[in-house]
This record gives C-alpha cells, structure tokens and sequence, in this order.
C-alpha cells in the first residue's frame, strides 16, 4: 500500500501551513488546513474563530473551574446545554471522528490538530514535522504583520501550548522525533523544503516496494 496521506506538524512560524499548501498542490491532493477548522465549526454549529481559539493548546485554568463546576453540580448540568461551550475536548472529539473519514478519502495534506498522533498506525501515513531556528520564526511571524514584541511573544508561547495539548491527550513529548518520517529545516527555503519531502516519500514508497507512491511524489517533484 503507498502513501495516500501526509499530516504535516511545524513549530509556529516555521512555515509548515505555507509548506503544506505547496505539498498539496504539487502533488494535486487535498489541503486539510483551514478547510478542517471550518469542518470542525461546521460539526460543533459554531463560528470558526471558536474553534481557532482553542485548537492545539489546554482550555486556561479558569474555563477548566468552570467545567468541573458545570459537571459537578446541578445548575451546572441544567445550563450547560444551553452555553453550547466549545472547548479543546470537544474539538478534539471531533477530529478524532473526522480523521478516518479523511483518511478513507485519501490523497490529502493534513496540518497539525495531533493528526500525526491519531495516525500513527496508519500504514499508508507519510509524517513530516516542519521546524526552524528561533530567529527564523521571529522573522516570518512580522512578515505577516506582527511587531517584533508581537512575533517574539507568539514564537514562544504557542509551541509550549501545542506541547502542552499533546502530553495531556496523547502523553508523549511534543515533538517527538521518532514519531515522523522526517523533519525539515524550513530554514532552507520553502521549495527546497518541498522538494525534500517530494524525494523522501518517493524513496520511503519505493524502499517498501509501494511504486504508484515513488511514481506518483517523483513526478510531482519534477
């Protein structure tokens, strides 16, 4: 069986969403980025800005008192159908359902959402972790309009909460190098990066005798 999926995890700021939506093109595949959040709002019946506040990162300590409240007492358990609360919980219940369906389909990109933790058995799951060094991050972040306080703080913070989001659910350490196929350096250059996973997925298809994957990742490497 050849590789029908890529789930595609990055350090923010790395440029793993802007890899991604390079990946997907070349290779003519699906792009599961913005596209599953808007799925994930769809399922919940909320806004997609909702479910971007909380994807990938522990609820803060004072939403999580309010839903050991909300499941410890009475009037908590009459209101809270009527609240609609969207929380990482239920996001990730959601993606956990929602990833097989993804994977049945196939030929797809998928980013982050713990989507190289769901799949990890999958032997038809190809997994790439996008990094970078700090300074790299920083620039890429004020790049898109951030001050550099701004670009600092969000380089920071949002890695030790996806780290955070991934020992709560999955109890491993985030990254965890033995859990990819390959990491890459987007240091290097966006298309450099994207030629570099073209190659591995071709090699590691072909290294497992999987043809249509090496003929497939090499022509869109080309």
């Amino acid at each position: 069986m050849g590789f029908r999926v890529l789930t595609v995890d990055r350090e923010y700021g790395s440029g793993g969403g802007v890899i991604a939506a390079k990946l997907a093109a070349r290779l003519g595949w699906k792009l599961w980025d913005q596209l599953l959040t808007e799925e994930i709002a769809r399922r919940l019946g909320c806004e997609c800005r909702a479910v971007e506040e909380r994807e990938e990162k522990r609820d803060p300590v004072h939403y999580r008192l309010l839903k050991a409240f909300m499941k410890g007492s009475f009037e908590g358990s009459l209101n809270a159908p009527r609240l609609n609360l969207v929380d990482t919980d239920c996001i990730r219940e959601v993606v956990q359902r929602l990833l097989p369906d993804i994977v049945e389909e196939g030929n797809c990109v998928i980013v982050g959402r713990g989507s190289s933790h769901y799949l990890s058995a999958k032997p038809d799951v190809f997994h790439v972790f996008i990094y970078a060094p700090f300074e790299e991050r920083v620039r890429r972040l004020q790049a898109t309009g951030k001050n550099e306080r701004e670009a600092t703080d969000l380089a920071e913070t949002v890695d030790r909460d996806r780290a955070i989001f991934i020992k709560q659910y999955f109890d491993v350490e985030w990254p965890g190098r033995h859990r990819f196929h390959l990491m890459v350096n987007s240091a290097m250059g966006d298309d450099a990066a994207v030629t570099i996973i073209l190659d591995a997925m071709a090699n590691c298809g072909a290294a497992r005798g999987d043809q249509s994957t090496a003929q497939t990742t090499l022509a869109s490497a080309t």
